[in-house]
């Protein structure tokens, strides 16, 4: 009997494993293949190291010129700047070989410091500038943490410019929907010569009866109540019924509505709330 509830129990932990690894499967195929990161090209002011299987005496560190050249023993200078970590691997060894110094190099080449690669992260930032790109595998929120971060008046979504394959792109991330939800895959990689710009948060504005009329930030999902309440709420002579919001058109119309408290307040809405005549 014993041995009878065993057996079953293992049946069932199998039955449990199978079905587990099929819903991995499932989502992996759902996700689809991760993007291929595009191979770091070397840049002026890179800091490179490279060694010769089996002649250490050719091993060197040096640093890539402004030309994007270095100066290697025996070979002379080489042009790596704008080449991949294989094809300046290949360039050295194709040196040494023509020139008879070694029959088969094998070349190792390891990037120690990224200096000539940098990024511009400008706009509503504490430290807006130019960066070093410290590592190949730098992501946008990495550029945004080398600048401080953002401001208080900055937006929540990042505007990425730059060149992808020789094709200029555009790209908007959303720095805080990926922490929110959660979604690492959406905070893309960054490339030398590419530019970062966090603009001013949108706001709106709040005018009439109220106790702190001004200027505001729109929060994420804000709400016509919330935004009054921003504006310290209305003062004894404003009335909910005469709240109005003047909005501006895609076509540069401006329009008047009559709002409810619970709807969606806009990028550049005036709230203006009316006294009430009795």
């Amino acid at each position: 009997m014993k041995q009878g509830r065993e057996g079953w129990q293992r049946w069932l932990l199998c039955v449990v494993a199978m079905l587990a690894a099929a819903l991995t499967g499932s989502l992996a195929l759902a996700q689809g293949p991760a993007p291929a990161a595009q191979e770091y090209r070397l840049g002026p002011g890179d800091g490179v190291k490279i060694s010769v299987f089996q002649n250490p005496d050719l091993g060197l560190e040096t640093r890539v010129s402004e030309t994007g050249v270095i100066s290697y023993p025996l070979v002379g200078s080489v042009q790596v700047g704008g080449l991949t970590v294989g094809e300046a691997e290949k360039a050295i060894a194709a040196g040494l070989r023509s020139g008879g110094y070694v029959l088969q190099p094998q070349v190792t080449l390891v990037v120690q410091q990224v200096r000539g690669a940098q990024v511009a992260v400008l706009g509503q930032v504490a430290r807006p500038g130019r960066y070093p790109l410290e590592s190949t595998a730098m992501k946008v929120t990495d550029a945004l943490a080398l600048a401080g971060g953002t401001t208080p008046q900055g937006a929540e979504k990042v505007i990425l410019t730059g060149l992808r394959n020789g094709r200029r792109v555009r790209l908007e991330v959303d720095v805080a929907d990926l922490f929110v939800t959660w979604t690492p895959e959406k905070d893309v990689p960054v490339q030398a010569g590419d530019t970062l710009y966090v603009q001013r948060a949108p706001q709106f504005y709040v005018y009439g009866e109220v106790l702190k009329a001004g200027a505001y930030r729109v929060e994420r999902n804000m709400t016509v109540l919330q935004a009054l309440s921003l504006g310290g709420g209305l003062n004894p002579r404003g009335t909910e019924r005469g709240i109005r919001i003047h909005r501006r058109g895609d076509d540069g119309s401006v329009r008047v509505i009559n709002p409810q408290l619970n709807d969606p307040v806009q990028a550049d809405d005036v709230i203006v709330v009316r006294e009430a005549l009795f």
